[in-house]
């Protein structure tokens, strides 16, 4: 319950950073949700229907992908922000298109965060890089940094070249704000010992966006067959890992430790 009073919190935030100081002054944000600013900038229809819209092709595809507490949290948040898009009107707060363009980037940065802290994904582009790297070996990062970059660029030619440095800006201080607040790089190596190595898997599959590699194991004292689960998680779905072994298996043994880095493909949301 938390986790969705917060996703609907963030998302209310970002549409406020989007219609009350990007929206007015022609500055957009990165992302699908960029693309869906920019056409109800130069269209008659409202940029929450076409946020929506535009996300519809991917979210079917990620429920179909996707692990599903991910996906069903992703889904809840594109709905709050398109409706949100639609209800809040779109006025100018500041007519200084720079300060706008700064807190525009600061408060959907935080939207954001507090949306990716909720284990939860504000739609668009994260959803097509994580579809992309599952079929080909792509670092995410990058994939995000050149689909961010060709809506500064469409921004230049649709609007002007002021309106897409603006665009950068609010860009990076949203990022900066994210990096700040959902602390991403703080990752967890588990180890999961457990007699219902099928069950555990089969929940931490079913809710958790994160591969899982399985071992076969025997206690040395015992001489049992146990399976050893391995998976690296962010700090903040630690919670439902532990309600999710406290549902399917009260007695497994759970090893712990912070991770310093991981090479190849990881979700940073």
């Amino acid at each position: 319950m938390r986790n969705i009073v917060s996703i609907i919190v963030g998302s209310v935030i970002v549409a406020l950073a989007f219609n009350l100081f990007l929206i007015p002054h022609q500055i957009l944000s990165s992302g699908l949700g960029g693309i869906a600013m920019m056409l109800g900038i130069i269209t008659p229809i409202n940029t929450g229907i076409l946020n929506f819209l535009l996300n519809l092709p991917l979210l079917i595809i990620g429920v179909l992908k996707l692990g599903k507490q991910f996906i069903c949290y992703t889904i809840l948040s594109v709905v709050v922000l398109s409706v949100s898009l639609y209800v809040i009107p779109v006025e100018a707060i500041s007519t200084d298109q720079f300060l706008s363009c700064l807190f525009g980037g600061v408060i959907s940065g935080l939207g954001v965060a507090i949306i990716f802290r909720a284990s939860g994904s504000s739609g668009g582009f994260d959803i097509l890089a994580m579809l992309l790297t599952k079929k080909r070996d792509f670092p995410l990062g990058t994939l995000l940094s050149v689909m961010n970059a060709i809506v500064v660029v469409i921004s230049g030619f649709i609007f002007d070249w002021n309106s897409a440095l603006l665009t950068l800006v609010g860009i990076y201080a949203a990022g900066k704000v994210i990096d700040t607040i959902h602390t991403s790089h703080i990752k967890l190596t588990l180890l999961i010992v457990t007699k219902k190595g099928e069950e555990v898997k089969s929940e931490l599959l079913a809710n958790l966006y994160r591969g899982i590699t399985i071992i076969d194991g025997e206690g040395a004292y015992s001489g049992n067959k146990q399976k050893v689960l391995m998976t690296v998680i962010t700090r903040y779905q630690l919670a439902e890992v532990k309600a999710i072994l406290n549902k399917v298996d009260q007695n497994a043994f759970v090893n712990i430790t912070q991770t310093t880095e991981v090479i190849g493909f990881f979700h940073r949301g």
